[in-house]
């Protein structure tokens, strides 16, 4: 796997090296002893399968606060999405930067996102699933959120929003933010 730094601390793009033959091809597309090599959380204590039924859809600004460290790797497994990663980690060096990525069944790429650190994505096909890896499960109740449209983020999503939950689109502006470790 080839591992791409961002311009977010400890966000990482993860994309996989086929070895093809005439059947098609092999890759891997997590390795824990690799993750580990390269600074990433490497434990997987669940798997998250998100559908979204229609192009435009707005998933997040989520984030799991203290004590509920959560890394996660995110890869998009039919359909497209832009995934982003924002830095609400107060302590850290590229606090207030976003990075958008797209993801998609036919790049195969994958993103990954340490722990406290805002995410969100929009889907740029209908019928779009994810899969998320996290490493750690977490009471629902206790996630934070933050507004998909604060000025403060900058965000220029790529498609007008379709779809969004009544949840993600009543976060507050500038949500306040716990301090955290980086």
């Amino acid at each position: 796997m080839k591992y791409t730094p961002t311009d977010v601390a400890g966000v990482t793009i993860v994309d996989i090296e086929p070895d093809r033959d005439n059947r098609g091809f092999l890759s891997r597309s997590f390795c824990s002893t690799e993750f580990n090599g390269h600074g990433l959380i490497s434990v997987v204590a669940q798997t998250n399968i998100i559908y979204t039924y229609t192009r435009g859809t707005l998933r997040g600004l989520h984030r799991q606060p203290p004590p509920y460290a959560q890394a996660k790797l995110v890869r998009c497994t039919r359909g497209a999405i832009v995934d982003v990663a924002v830095d609400v980690r107060l302590e850290s060096p590229t606090y207030g930067k976003h990075v958008l990525v797209q993801l998609s069944a036919d790049n195969r790429r994958a993103v990954f996102l340490p722990p406290y650190v805002a995410h969100g994505f929009q889907t740029l096909a209908d019928n779009t699933e994810v899969l998320c890896q996290v490493s750690g499960c977490h009471p629902v109740a206790d996630e934070q959120g933050f507004r998909w449209n604060d000025p403060e983020f900058g965000i220029s999503w790529p498609l007008r929003v379709s779809v969004i939950s009544e949840e993600d689109a009543s976060w507050p502006l500038s949500a306040p933010v716990e301090r955290v470790a980086s």
